[in-house]
């Protein structure tokens, strides 16, 4: 009897676990995983490349690997529409690490962990997308959906995924 009570609470936590786990949310085995999202760039949105906030507009992508560090070199993210951007340089992250992929003109480098698009173009809608990360193989690493109504509850255009 003891067998089938530890196989029954194992069931039922396995269960309660799946039950946590959004349904905008599709885990793939990645250690880089989208970590959140800046959809919508505090203050009135501007695409102008001189005095726009694109910049102000982000993906953050954490490596969550506690030994594994990964080069995102032909890493690719879109959006639903199949806007892009891929990653053309060597960038490394290390265990822990993250990298913030902003709009706006800027380098692809390690510095202050920041990538830039180098377009002025705002990739996330600001009421729902879906955000896709493809690893360089073109394997799925992560994807999420959102909408501001159910996933933005403070209202202030970030929305986190992975903690």
């Amino acid at each position: 009897m003891r067998i089938r009570v530890v196989a029954a609470t194992a069931a039922a936590g396995a269960l309660a676990v799946l039950a946590a786990v959004p349904a905008h949310a599709t885990e793939y085995s990645s250690a880089l995983k989208i970590r959140g999202v800046q959809y919508d760039a505090p203050g009135r949105d501007s695409n102008s490349c001189s005095t726009g906030n694109t910049k102000n507009e982000y993906l953050t992508i954490k490596n969550y690997s506690a030994h594994t560090t990964v080069n995102l070199k032909g890493y690719v993210v879109k959006d639903k529409a199949g806007n892009h951007f891929t990653f053309s340089h060597t960038h490394y992250l290390q265990p822990g690490d993250y990298v913030k992929l902003r709009g706006g003109h800027g380098t692809e480098s390690d510095a202050k962990n920041v990538a830039y698009r180098n377009n002025c173009n705002f990739i996330w809608n600001n009421d729902k997308d879906s955000i896709y990360l493809y690893k360089s193989s073109g394997a799925h690493a992560d994807s999420h959906a959102y909408t501001k109504a159910s996933n933005d509850r403070d209202g202030n255009g970030y929305i986190t995924f992975h903690g």
